[in-house]
């Protein structure tokens, strides 16, 4: 799978010419509301497509061509399952929603096999000796991916007015799916993101004062609501710390941080922590899910505060609870334990 935007940019620079049926593809993304990441994905699918076929155009192509496409990607390119399945869905976008055609049911290509791999899963213990190992910002966000189970781009795209002190809670907005969601905000974490909030409004007081102050908005709520992009309510809780230009309306912008200087932090931690497990940032929602359910929580309950669709996904945590091996006691534990019973029995008669 792409994992991250820098990648698509630079395997995307011999497409640079502009062209009709991209820019309506852009056009219909936007107006389903996809975010800005798909947006590049798409195209840069149906442009490895297009390129794939000797720059045919698309209508003149099929549900066969389409088969060549993804059976190119998994024999020869040797791609993920779920890279695999991201250039079908982009191609499933392009003919259902732009193009406007209906492909033949059942394209058979050869799909690259999907490991059926188990999440990550760190200990209590390993979890607080990452974190440990974090400093300032970072640290703070590492402990938000944890106590509430976010998504990465769910913490950094965090907007001041959807932090709840009163109630203890924060509403996540737009996630995955599109979906609004509400989590806990860990008591013990309160303080912390007070103070953090107090150096971000000093940070955008500053913006105000020398003109600036501005944030990006969602959708077109900047042309509704004109004056919203400088109200504090709007700011990111986790802000650039560098003002860059806004592509869609050209003027100096605060964007939230970026994924990659997170990562980093983690990686840096995870080596000092000692930790010899493969840990990235959603290996701590992993374990916030898991340690949930160890804890007695129902699926149902932590199904919502992760935001997943169906109980089927959330259900991939119950591998680990209480104990290793879908939750089974070993035989050798049972044995183990009636022979130090019997061996405590003979102890206690010879006293």
């Amino acid at each position: 799978m792409l994992s991250t935007d820098s990648t698509l940019s630079e395997k995307s620079k011999k497409f640079s010419s502009p062209s009709p049926l991209l820019e309506q593809i852009r056009a219909t993304l936007r107006t389903k509301h996809y975010s800005p990441r798909t947006e590049r994905t798409y195209i840069y699918w149906v442009k490895r497509y297009i390129y794939f076929h000797d720059k045919r155009h698309p209508n003149t192509l099929g549900s066969k061509d389409i088969e060549r496409f993804l059976t190119h990607l998994a024999l020869r390119e040797r791609v993920a399952a779920s890279t695999q399945n991201q250039a079908f869905c982009a191609l499933l976008f392009l003919y259902r929603f732009v193009l406007h055609i209906e492909l033949d049911e059942g394209i058979k290509a050869l799909r690259a096999r999907r490991p059926e791999h188990l999440p990550v899963v760190l200990t209590q213990e390993e979890v607080f000796r990452i974190i440990d190992r974090m400093e300032d910002e970072y640290k703070l966000m590492a402990q938000l991916l944890y106590g509430c189970g976010l998504r990465l781009n769910e913490c950094l795209s965090q907007r001041v007015k959807e932090v709840d002190f009163g109630q203890r809670e924060l509403l996540i907005r737009d996630a995955k799916g599109m979906k609004d969601r509400r989590v806990m905000l860990p008591e013990s974490l309160v303080e912390r993101l007070h103070d953090h909030l107090k150096k971000v409004r000093t940070v955008h007081g500053k913006d105000l004062e020398n003109g600036d102050g501005y944030t990006t908005l969602p959708f077109a709520l900047d042309r509704k609501y004109p004056e919203a992009n400088r109200e504090w309510g709007w700011q990111f809780v986790f802000p650039s710390s560098l003002l860059t230009t806004d592509p869609a309306t050209g003027r100096l912008v605060r964007f939230h941080r970026h994924g990659s200087a997170l990562q980093k932090k983690l990686r840096e931690a995870v080596i000092r922590s000692q930790v010899d497990k493969s840990v990235h940032c959603h290996t701590f929602r992993h374990s916030f899910a898991t340690h949930l359910l160890q804890n007695g929580y129902d699926p149902r309950t932590v199904q919502e505060l992760l935001g997943h669709r169906s109980l089927k996904t959330t259900q991939q945590y119950l591998h680990v609870l209480n104990r290793g091996g879908l939750g089974v006691r070993s035989p050798m534990d049972d044995w183990m334990d009636r022979q130090k019973r019997l061996q405590e029995q003979v102890n206690d008669s010879s006293r």
